[in-house]
């Protein structure tokens, strides 16, 4: 298994101790100056804070807007826009932890989360958002992949907004066909099947098999299978023969019931032949729906959560979350933390995630009349609210995961959709992989 990562990360947090001790104590967190380690202070509730915009350019506009609102609420905090492309944004907060120059407040997503926590760069939230009047205002479901990503049981990160996997599917097949709605895994596959029609170059499905194909693969696997933790013990559930049963029947649409491009397809080439064909279903998220409405038109489509099992059941995976987070080394956190309050809040964060097409965290936001709109936002935003809704978290805090997850097994998904190697082989090779990163990640925490 490739260590790179592993070794990477355990040099930042070398190089980030060695600089703390070889900083001063003189930082400013008003002007974004601050390291990591060093202690910052709550600070007079005034002056000037810095917000660094993990999506600079995309999200630039909206995050102006919020600042202008949260500055007019109040007029004694100035807040210093950064906007960062989100490309370059975990090497931009590596530097400033080594070096020094750190926000007061950060958008650290679930990826990059416990990549900037364990380098002690993070204020734990937890306490915070205990006496704040978010509690109990944002979904319990994204709170916990946001612990879970920090690595555990302390919350680094406030949610704003998640993304949900949608099962896009077309209206006018599925009526001339004389189908139901995809909602069940059964239906889905029955769907499959009845809609492929190859000597007219119909599918009922485009399975994804280029890049980006093995966090909608383990989706479809735990949601047949209803198996809720990604880890026993120390020892992963992904080969589970639960889920290699499940996985076999997955990937046994290739070419059946889906075309053989698929192979290659990455999102941008799935969602093109979608929506410029005549293919049944589509596994995506929220962010194509507008590629959908363009191509389609309202009438042909819809989208709607993944299946559930038969007996209503909802098992998915984590998606990653985008939030906000308050920096250790901040002089000024009482400002800092009424910013991500403020952003937070039902108005303000309905307006942000209008912007950017995703599931509000605030849960008071679900009533948004844009989202009540929107059905595919408004079922995402019911799922992932849902009390009965049971997220499997996926191992974000693992140095090694996007390595097992892209470089090392993206390839081999290719090789299982061809055959080479078999659907046990596949998920023994990861779950070896992924359980001696796991022993590895509490060796060294």
């Amino acid at each position: 298994m490739k260590t790179s990562i592993r070794r990477n990360r355990r040099a930042a947090l070398a190089v980030a101790l060695g600089s703390v001790l070889a900083l001063t104590a003189t930082a400013c967190g008003d002007d974004g100056s601050g390291a990591a380690g060093d202690k910052g202070g709550e600070g007079s509730g005034k002056g000037t804070i810095t917000f660094w915009d993990n999506n600079g350019g995309v999200r630039t506009d909206i995050w102006k807007q919020i600042i202008a609102d949260f500055e007019k609420k109040n007029p004694d905090i100035k807040v210093k826009y950064v906007g960062i492309p989100a490309a370059s944004a975990q090497s931009k907060y590596d530097t400033a932890i080594q070096g020094g120059g750190l926000p007061d407040v950060g958008g650290v997503g679930t990826a990059v989360l416990a990549e900037v926590a364990v380098q002690g760069a993070l204020e734990p939230l937890d306490s915070r958002l205990k006496s704040s009047p978010l509690n109990g205002k944002l979904s319990q479901n994204l709170l916990d992949v946001s612990k879970s990503a920090g690595g555990g049981s302390t919350l680094y990160q406030i949610p704003t907004s998640a993304n949900n996997g949608t099962l896009w599917y077309r209206t006018d097949l599925f009526k001339a066909a004389g189908l139901e709605a995809p909602t069940t895994w059964s239906k889905f596959y029955a769907a499959a099947d009845k809609l492929t029609d190859k000597a007219k170059n119909k599918f009922g499905f485009t399975i994804r098999g280029g890049e980006g194909s093995i966090a909608p693969a383990l989706d479809a696997v735990y949601g047949q299978t209803g198996i809720t933790s990604f880890w026993n013990g120390d020892k992963t559930t992904v080969n589970d023969p639960k889920n290699v049963a499940a996985l076999a029947k997955y990937v046994g649409l290739f070419k059946k019931d889906t075309p053989s491009a698929d192979l290659n397809n990455d999102f941008t080439k799935m969602v093109a032949q979608w929506d410029s064909g005549t293919i049944g279903m589509l596994s995506h998220n929220l962010g194509s729906y507008q590629d959908h409405l363009k191509a389609l038109g309202a009438d042909k489509f819809k989208g709607i959560p993944n299946p559930t099992l038969d007996d209503g059941t909802r098992v998915q995976i984590s998606n990653p979350v985008d939030g906000l987070s308050l920096f250790k080394s901040s002089k000024n956190k009482e400002a800092a933390w009424k910013f991500i309050e403020f952003a937070v809040s039902p108005a303000e964060n309905s307006k942000y995630n209008e912007s950017a097409g995703q599931v509000p965290a605030n849960t008071d936001a679900a009533d948004a009349a844009w989202i009540q709109k929107s059905e595919p936002t408004q079922l995402a935003a019911q799922a992932l609210n849902g009390a009965d809704t049971k997220i499997v978290q996926l191992p974000y805090y693992l140095p090694d995961w996007n390595t097992i997850s892209k470089a090392d097994n993206e390839p081999n998904f290719q090789k299982l959709l061809l055959g080479k190697v078999t659907a046990k082989e596949f998920l023994d090779t990861l779950a070896d992989q992924l359980n001696k990163a796991q022993v590895d990640w509490k060796k060294n925490h």
